[in-house]
């Protein structure tokens, strides 16, 4: 089986492109760029060059291959509503290209914005509530979902923070970055706020496995810790650069963490019972704070 992965030189996207060429599979990447592309046929990779600016090239590439697993994603936070529009526009060349083949489709989506029976706990049977092309990340979530009944089998992968020790990027890093220049590791508030988490090689063999076992309109919740307190994390950080910790007020917020202040001012609980026992699937990573702890966010 030929998979199209988009992102497939991202944090995630290699690990699941390192986890799908291990257990068998074909795998075509996409790549903007000279570097990214040689870092894939490296690893035996083929190259389809292109960006999400250009849905055609998208379509082309997903028809052509046995399934697609959509990871790229624009993080351009000064233009988020842009970011979005072009992943409303970039899922709908994909999937319009898949329609009718009964080929797979999955694609990142996130934990935040449902709650289920537990007030501010995510369940997988929790609908996003991002409707339309000038929502949250261009509601893909629900216009990718509604491919199932288009002769397609869509799957939303929610990730929530995913860490690591091989050069994590991503919200960690963020924060011992702020850690390190304000030389104080802060928290908003009480620091209650959960952050769900997961290991990035458990990300990885959870998209695997969805692309094997996950039915049409499923939302794997990619979730090892179901919310780790942001005062926790702030703790951890602290403790590990050398650094004091404190509570930043909410008022000062933006101000300390610039644009993670709403993030990590709200945070996610949420749980993933439901997509272990559909996938079989068990996290056995180390958990974030055991990642903080060993190092991985000391540069």
């Amino acid at each position: 089986m030929n998979v199209f992965i988009t992102g497939a030189s991202g944090w995630i996207g290699s690990a699941v492109t390192d986890e799908l060429l291990a257990n068998g599979y074909a795998v075509t990447g996409l790549a903007r760029s000279d570097e990214s592309a040689a870092a894939l046929e490296k690893k035996g990779v083929e190259v389809h060059r292109g960006s999400l600016d250009d849905p055609a090239s998208l379509a082309a590439a997903a028809k052509a291959a046995d399934a697609v697993i959509h990871l790229a994603f624009n993080h351009d936070f000064d233009n988020f509503a842009a970011a979005g529009q072009g992943e409303h526009d970039a899922v709908k060349a994909m999937l319009d290209a898949l329609e009718g083949s009964g080929k797979a489709f999955l694609f990142a989506s996130g934990t935040a914005g449902a709650s289920g029976a537990v007030p501010g706990t995510a369940t997988e049977d929790d609908p996003s509530p991002f409707h339309g092309r000038d929502s949250m990340r261009g509601g893909a979530e629900n216009l990718a979902l509604g491919y199932a009944e288009k002769g397609v089998r869509p799957v939303a992968l929610r990730f929530p923070i995913v860490h690591g020790r091989d050069g994590d990027p991503g919200f960690v890093a963020y924060l011992a970055q702020v850690a390190r220049e304000r030389g104080v590791s802060g928290y908003i508030g009480d620091g209650a706020h959960p952050w769900a988490a997961v290991d990035r090689t458990d990300a990885a063999r959870a998209v695997r496995l969805a692309l094997e076992k996950a039915p049409a309109g499923f939302r794997a919740h990619v979730v090892a810790e179901a919310g780790v307190p942001t005062r926790e994390i702030a703790e951890a950080l602290g403790e590990r650069l050398g650094l004091p910790t404190r509570s930043v007020s909410p008022e000062d917020a933006g101000a300390h963490f610039g644009w993670m202040a709403m993030m990590f001012g709200t945070g996610t609980r949420a749980t993933s019972e439901i997509t272990q026992r559909t996938l079989g699937w068990t996290p056995t990573g180390p958990t974030m704070l055991d990642d903080i702890a060993a190092g991985a966010y000391d540069v």
